[in-house]
């Protein structure tokens, strides 16, 4: 009898558990929007300055669009100001590096500031992204890394950011070694495993020092 009460009182538990949950990533998705909406707006003339620029220094589209995979897997358009004058590899995605000749010089100055990224504001307003999420690869090294990495796709059980965990804890940037992408997605699980709207704030409030300076934007 006492087994069957402790059975019955676990599954009460993990019922309040998912609920709280639920509610949890409701209230996210409303701070979401409202933010974004907000935040678009307050930048819609500095977009507007910085499409002139990139049309002014080099030819092709303002916003550079790839395939990235979002929650559960599923693929949507994510998009950024383009900052580089080539934007695809006939072999595959090539991360960026220091000094890299691709990179214009507003695209240079843009991606210092992560100012490339801010067009994500629309993906978290179509519901694709969220503010605060890990931050999606491109598709080739998804398939690439959840091959080698355990639990790599565990990352896609939620939105992925404009801003993550790994973002502000200083593993931003090219990943050489397996070993980096390891460190990223470490800090990634362990933000699925311990979301919370709190932790969301507090990542958010730590992205603006990294926005005016990090030495791993480039």
């Amino acid at each position: 009898m006492s087994v069957a009460r402790a059975s019955v009182a676990g599954t009460a538990e993990g019922a309040r558990f998912d609920d709280r949950r639920e509610r949890g990533e409701r209230a996210k998705r409303c701070f979401d929007l409202c933010a974004a909406i907000v935040l678009l707006v307050l930048v819609a003339p500095l977009l507007a300055a910085l499409a002139i620029a990139i049309k002014l220094q080099s030819p092709g589209p303002v916003l550079f669009r790839q395939t990235r995979l979002g929650r559960d897997g599923r693929p949507f358009e994510i998009l950024k100001l383009r900052s580089m004058t080539v934007s695809e590899s006939a072999g595959g995605t090539v991360q960026a590096t220091r000094a890299d000749a691709r990179v214009t010089p507003i695209g240079r100055f843009m991606r210092r500031a992560s100012l490339d990224e801010l067009p994500q504001l629309v993906n978290v307003i179509r519901g694709e992204m969220s503010l605060v999420g890990p931050r999606p690869h491109a598709v080739d090294h998804e398939r690439h890394y959840e091959g080698l990495i355990a639990d790599y796709s565990l990352r896609r059980s939620v939105r992925p950011g404009v801003t993550g965990l790994a973002q502000v804890s200083g593993r931003r940037g090219a990943t050489p070694r397996l070993s980096d992408m390891q460190a990223r997605v470490e800090m990634d699980l362990w933000y699925v495993r311990n979301r919370s709207f709190a932790l969301d704030l507090r990542i958010l409030v730590l992205t603006v020092p990294k926005v005016l300076w990090d030495e791993n934007a480039y």
